[in-house]
């Protein structure tokens, strides 16, 4: 999976790195008079031009965020937005923040997750600063691959994962193939039937449910009601069987 990126060696990374690192670990009064700051600018200009995207968004982050060090770190970041059917692949230590809409997330096995700004919860601003990797890349938006009627199939580049994403008109039936490993379906919205030959009787599906699917397990989902049924699978990379 390809991404977009520039790199401009070890002295540009290293910039990157100080100047970040600089910002994370400044005083709370320091960042706290920098946003400050920031917003009085940006509240004057917006009378005499229309903001970017970036600067409306650090306005947003103000108000939800005050004085957060993540309200002046979202500079750093690119501003990414998805549209129904579109996902990115973000690499390991590779800072990310999730700031409105709905989504799945996906993630590989990991012994850590490490926050430093935009939560209340525990920040290690520490061990984030050393871990990332500082590349300079925009993020190829994916919008999957369809591999049968209502059924988009997204593979990242690692053997962990891969997900599906099943929406099933009302009164229809799909029929999920087997496959070599174990999956996970998650109903996002919509309600019907799921079926599987490790199932005694057909389960009723709704918003919200999760179903375990054994490895080479044929899956019959049938949407029922007025709307659209979606699901997500989530299972091992078939890759990773090839």
């Amino acid at each position: 999976m390809s991404t977009k990126e520039y790199d401009g060696g070890n002295e540009v990374k290293s910039t990157l790195q100080s100047a970040f690192a600089k910002l994370m670990t400044a005083s709370k009064d320091a960042v706290s008079e920098a946003i400050t700051k920031l917003i009085s600018r940006l509240d004057t200009k917006s009378k005499i031009r229309t903001l970017t995207e970036k600067e409306q968004l650090v306005l947003s982050l103000e108000r939800q965020y005050q004085g957060d060090v993540g309200v002046l770190a979202a500079l750093f970041f690119n501003y990414v937005k998805l549209s129904p059917g579109e996902a990115l692949y973000i690499g390991s230590n590779e800072p990310h923040a999730y700031l409105s809409g709905e989504c799945i997330e996906c993630m590989a096995t990991s012994d850590n997750v490490v926050r430093a700004g935009l939560t209340p919860k525990y920040r290690d601003v520490q061990t984030l600063c050393s871990m990332l990797t500082y590349k300079q890349i925009f993020p190829e938006i994916l919008r999957g691959v369809p591999v049968q009627p209502y059924v988009r199939h997204y593979t990242p580049p690692f053997e962990e994962f891969e997900v599906d994403c099943c929406l099933v008109p009302p009164g229809e039936l799909v029929v999920i193939s087997p496959v070599p490993g174990p999956s996970i379906f998650l109903v996002m919205t919509g309600e019907g039937e799921v079926q599987a030959d490790s199932m005694s009787d057909g389960e009723n599906a709704k918003n919200g449910d999760v179903f375990f699917v054994p490895a080479y397990t044929e899956i019959k989902l049938s949407a029922c009601g007025p709307e659209f049924m979606q699901l997500y699978r989530a299972g091992v990379n078939s890759r990773f069987f090839s």
